[in-house]
């Protein structure tokens, strides 16, 4: 495991932040998760959706503070910012881009060297632990994320290179690949209802904390409807990295089947998560950008979906 052991920036997203009294009553009826579900220790992954049930972003959420952080892609802040202040006029929060005031961190295979920092992270998925202002989140087995104020990330970022090999941001997609935590890009916003990105089965929906935005179709989904698409781990041989919201293909349709989520060399080949029809998934025929593009193959994902128990949450 030490060879495999590394950390990066994570330079791709940025912090939303919504402080204030209100902060969590407002976004409990805006965002998928279930907002009594965080603590001190524990933090989610969740969405935004439209009234059409549609993803604006994902993100991690956590208390910091006198509110709310929520990482995601950076180039979702700003338009996200501005549809929720459409519905904060009322009230008693503050939304604002708080991406300079922090500095995060991916590491694997790291526990180690986050206790050097007095961090005793819990293997539990989601689990968080502070210490002296940092913020460690086990986001998947032998993953976490580090949040350091940005006075301190130079000194962090100091003691983890003294213990630990620097990686790139692409180790990190590949490990969130392999967790099968897809993610809302610039790309695919508003192209995916939440149960397409399996984000039930990871935790980042609840079935039991009443109305939010778009809450009425992804219920209905959940209860009601057959899901026809949702997200799979596959890799292809080689050639240029996919870029999320690149087509997807199969013989037996006249149409697009999915797209790309999320890409990342791995050590031979490409591996994707990716939003694709189940029935196409299931015969195995998929190709990348065309009919006549390269082929992909399905790989096992690390959970299952189970509706019972995702509908618990």
């Amino acid at each position: 495991m030490a060879d495999s052991a590394f950390f990066c920036t994570l330079s791709h997203e940025g912090v939303l932040a919504v402080r204030g009294a209100d902060a969590g009553k407002f976004l409990q009826g805006q965002l998928t998760c279930n907002i009594n579900y965080l603590s001190d220790t524990r933090a989610s992954l969740g969405a935004r959706c439209t009234q059409k049930g549609r993803m604006q972003s994902s993100f991690r959420i956590l208390f910091e503070g006198d509110g709310v952080l929520l990482a995601m892609a950076s180039e979702l802040l700003e338009p996200q910012l501005a549809d929720l202040k459409k519905y904060a006029v009322f009230s008693k929060s503050k939304l604002t881009d708080e991406s300079a005031a922090w500095v995060r961190f991916g590491l694997e295979h790291a526990d180690a060297a986050l206790a050097s920092l007095g961090l005793d992270l819990p293997a539990e998925t989601d689990s968080l632990v502070r210490h002296e202002g940092l913020i460690a989140i086990r986001v998947s087995a032998d993953r976490a994320e580090l949040w350091a104020p940005a006075a301190q990330a130079d000194g962090v970022k100091a003691q983890l290179a003294a213990q630990l090999r620097e990686g790139e941001l692409n180790q990190w997609l590949l490990g969130q690949i392999r967790a099968g935590i897809g993610q809302v890009m610039p790309a695919t916003r508003e192209l995916f209802i939440p149960q397409m990105l399996n984000l039930q089965a990871v935790g980042g929906v609840s079935f039991k904390k009443g109305c939010y935005t778009g809450q009425e179709i992804v219920a209905r989904m959940q209860y009601l409807g057959k899901l026809k698409r949702r997200l799979y781990r596959v890799q292809l041989d080689g050639g240029e990295l996919p870029e999320p919201g690149t087509a997807l293909f199969a013989p037996s349709h006249n149409s697009s089947i999915g797209e790309v989520v999320l890409a990342a060399r791995g050590e031979e080949k490409i591996e994707l998560l990716a939003v694709l029809q189940a029935e196409a998934a299931e015969e195995g025929d998929v190709h990348l950008g065309a009919l006549e593009g390269p082929a992909l193959q399905v790989l096992d994902l690390p959970y299952e979906l189970d509706r019972d128990r995702e509908i618990q949450r």
